[in-house]
């Protein structure tokens, strides 16, 4: 066979992992003898319904990528952010319901959709041989807070989320337990996500999702052949890595006019990585090419090829705030004073104060371990009334029988006549 050349890691790469695991999830392949997780319920899955899901969940990660872009490193999980909208979603009504619907494209109140997210959640609980994924949802919910039964059901029977009530007024506990319920469901990888100051007296409910993947390469690479070498982060600028390398290999391969495609497997395949590498050292190239259905056609046309491969080693760690780029992305009323959520608690009392996001991932010879979590934080719409007059405003007097103004003026120093 003739060799493709040598995949150069000097310009910047693409990675997706969290996107393509959804691919395979229909599969449901062998499992390993493990203790049994409690399942969600999943009686009314259909396939065709569990594939619109995946459709919608990759179209929204690679939306969510173009608007969290930047010029450094990025890597968050689509799934973790996705399930928790979703179950904020699952209590949303109106216009809220309707934007959030916009950019999660998942039918609300339908048997067969919630049916298939119990279904997503059973296989991905299912550790397969040569690697180990979970997820985990929790609802942390204001004591004696009256949310409706209906709810509640929803999350603990589609979602399998584990149900806490805190006292949010004790903000740096309620905090302390939500966070070390995380780093408890992501290997210790995820700590500290949800700061004290997000909590108040205020907050309603906490929506949270974890998820934790460790997986060993199929063909892992060995150490010895690990070099020192230079990463081209710009044609002008470089740093010094560790490269590892795999020499005369088969891999599922393929490439386009301007970039070059590959899926390295996991063992057990069934979850692989892809990296998308722009043939020039521009990023921007591959970025403007990222979309579900260019996916779909690039693993479709891969085809087993002996080829030499060098990856740096990495570690990636990030931390997001999600309200603006939610925001942006369409969703507006759930931040603000017009929220509808009283398919929560039956009431239009409720909106997201914060969506918040934390990633870990690290890529090695052995094999590559990451972990994320989201949390969704509701809290009641009396904290958004708050009035801090901390600078310059113009004021004025005014008689309230007539509504004469009687005296205006403008306030810049405080602290002087």
């Amino acid at each position: 066979m003739k060799k493709i050349g040598l995949i150069a890691i000097s310009a910047s790469l693409v990675i997706v992992i969290a996107s393509v695991f959804a691919f395979n999830l229909s599969q449901n392949p062998t499992t390993e003898k493990t203790v049994p997780v409690k399942l969600a319920d999943d009686k009314n899955y259909t396939a065709e319904r569990l594939s619109s899901i995946v459709d919608s969940l990759n179209t929204f990660n690679f939306n969510f990528y173009q608007e969290i872009s930047e010029n450094k490193n990025v890597f968050f999980s689509p799934y973790s952010i996705f399930v928790a909208l979703s179950m904020a979603y699952e209590g949303a009504r109106g216009n809220t319901a309707d934007q959030m619907y916009s950019i999660l494209n998942i039918l609300q109140n339908d048997s067969a959709t919630r049916g298939s997210f119990g279904r997503l959640y059973n296989l991905l609980n299912q550790n397969k041989e040569g690697y180990n994924i979970s997820t985990a949802n929790a609802f942390w919910a204001q004591q004696n807070y009256p949310f409706l039964p209906n709810y509640i059901n929803i999350l603990e029977s589609y979602y399998m989320a584990e149900a806490n009530e805190l006292d949010f007024s004790n903000n740096v506990e309620a905090a302390r337990i939500i966070n070390n319920w995380i780093e408890n469901h992501t290997n210790n990888k995820i700590k500290n996500m949800i700061d004290p100051g997000a909590l108040s007296e205020f907050t309603r409910l906490v929506l949270t999702n974890a998820i934790y993947f460790k997986g060993l390469w199929a063909n892992q690479f060995n150490p010895e052949n690990t070099h020192k070498a230079d990463f081209k982060i710009t044609q002008n600028t470089t740093t010094e890595v560790d490269m590892m390398s795999l020499s005369d290999t088969k891999f599922n391969y393929t490439e386009t006019d301007d970039l070059q495609i590959i899926k390295l497997p996991y063992k057990g395949n069934n979850l692989s990585m892809i990296i998308i590498l722009p043939k020039e050292n521009n990023i921007s190239i591959a970025e403007s090419e990222l979309n579900a259905v260019n996916l779909t056609s690039w693993i479709n046309s891969l085809k087993e090829t002996e080829i030499n491969v060098n990856i740096p080693k990495f570690k990636i760690e990030t931390e997001y705030n999600l309200n603006d780029v939610l925001k942006k992305m369409g969703m507006t009323d759930a931040f603000s004073v017009a929220a509808d959520f009283s398919g929560m608690d039956g009431t239009k009392d409720l909106y997201i104060s914060d969506v918040v996001h934390k990633a870990f991932v690290e890529a090695n010879e052995e094999g590559t371990e990451a972990a994320a979590a989201t949390g969704v934080i509701m809290t009641l719409k009396a904290v958004l009334y708050s009035f801090n007059a901390d600078h310059p405003f113009v004021f004025l007097i005014q008689h309230e029988e007539t509504g004469a103004i009687l005296f205006m003026g403008k306030v810049m120093n405080p602290s002087t006549d």
